[in-house]
């Protein structure tokens, strides 16, 4: 079930994602992170690859020595270059593999996130592993991101992963901010010339294909590993170099609105008899997602969903119950009921519902069943309730 700590996210969340590893993701995060706090933002990343970490190294913050704690006993982030971080590198000895099921992991990434005093901060930056596994999804599933930005070289193999890493955010509802083309050509610190070691304007051509912001190319330079592996990122050792200027750009174009808002409040976890917990909700903006939840209640006749489109749907308990898809309920291979409806009582209620991500709703019930996710999609595909069930 959810946790009540549901609205301790600070700031705009922006997962950094890649569909490979190699690419290069941690250091435009972190350079991408410096030239924000350089433009004056409150800054803080999530160094979320568990079993990798390497944040803390690239900005020179020692590790292996355990973070102190606040009086609230909140865990308190590390910071440099005007940054606050947090990483399972401060946590371990730095040579100690993270040795982690995946129900550890998800406390891990909970815990960094909202058991830390990060204060007040603009944006909060997810350095996320490669790959489209548990972390990615967790962090969709417990927080409502901002968005997610993408970072791939012009390989042909590396974009063709990082395009599966964009439709797998799609899929859960993340807003996909843009593409990043890292390592997209080398300039001879001699003669100037310029060569497409990877070639040249894949990032560009995947972000249009899919409809999507390109949001720059970063060239290879060599000062890029000097810098790093020394803990000072490139755009605070060589402010003047290209790759500084691109990491830049990239950091204005997100320092931006989240765009639209509108509708129901994310995150909210809303026990039905506590009225002090019903989400809020603001009036749906133009332009807004046709399936964004604009409106959500419930009483005795059941859930009441409005949508940005207009649509109104009222679903009774029962037929809610009857509808779930966890595992408990279908059978994962072939989709087939497990559940028997006859044993779903006609007095069922629904007793707590709470968001999942941006992209669907958890739902408990009187008869002690809270393990659905039930997708916007899946709601929106579930009858009305007839007129004698209201």
């Amino acid at each position: 079930m959810a946790s009540d700590d549901t609205n301790t996210a600070p700031g705009r969340m922006i997962a950094i994602s890649s569909g490979k590893g190699g690419v290069g993701k941690s250091t435009v995060t972190t350079n991408v992170a410096v030239a924000l706090a350089r433009m004056g933002l409150r800054v803080g990343i999530v160094d979320a690859d568990i079993y990798g970490p390497s944040i803390p190294g690239m900005l020179g913050i020692p590790v292996g020595t355990p973070p102190a704690m606040s009086p609230d006993r909140k865990v308190i982030p590390s910071e440099a270059f005007g940054i606050k971080v947090i990483s399972m590198a401060m946590l371990s000895q730095d040579d100690n593999p993270a040795i982690l099921r995946g129900p550890m992991v998800t406390k891990y990434l909970q815990m960094f996130v909202r058991q830390v005093d990060w204060g007040p901060l603009d944006i909060l930056l997810l350095d996320l592993p490669p790959g489209t596994g548990d972390i990615q999804l967790t962090l969709a599933q417990a927080f409502p991101l901002t968005g997610a930005v993408v970072v791939s070289t012009p390989q042909d193999v590396s974009l063709k992963i990082a395009r599966r890493g964009l439709r797998m955010m799609e899929q859960v509802k993340v807003p996909i901010l843009g593409v990043i083309e890292n390592m997209s050509g080398f300039t001879c610190p001699s003669c100037g010339t310029l060569t497409h070691i990877f070639h040249q304007g894949g990032g560009a051509a995947i972000a249009a294909e899919l409809g999507v912001p390109f949001l720059g190319k970063v060239p290879l330079d060599p000062h890029v590993v000097d810098t790093g592996d020394a803990g000072t990122p490139l755009v605070d050792a060589a402010p003047d170099s290209p790759a500084a200027e691109a990491y830049r750009q990239i950091a204005g174009a997100l320092s931006g609105g989240s765009g639209p808002v509108g509708g129901v409040a994310m995150p909210f976890a809303w026990t039905i008899t506590d009225e002090k917990s019903r989400p809020s909700v603001s009036p749906v903006e133009p332009g807004m997602a046709p399936d964004r939840l604009a409106d959500v209640d419930y009483d005795a006749t059941g859930l009441a969903l409005s949508w940005a489109d207009g649509r109104v749907q009222r679903l009774s308990p029962r037929d809610l119950r009857i509808s779930c898809q966890c595992a408990a309920c279908r059978e994962e291979m072939t989709g087939a009921a497990l559940l028997d409806p006859s044993t779903v009582r006609l007095d069922i209620r629904v007793t707590r519902i709470w968001s999942v991500g941006n992209y669907a709703l958890g739902i408990s019930f009187s008869d002690g069943h809270d393990t659905g996710i039930y997708t916007f999609k899946a709601l929106r595909e579930i009858e009305d309730a007839e007129l004698e069930d209201v």
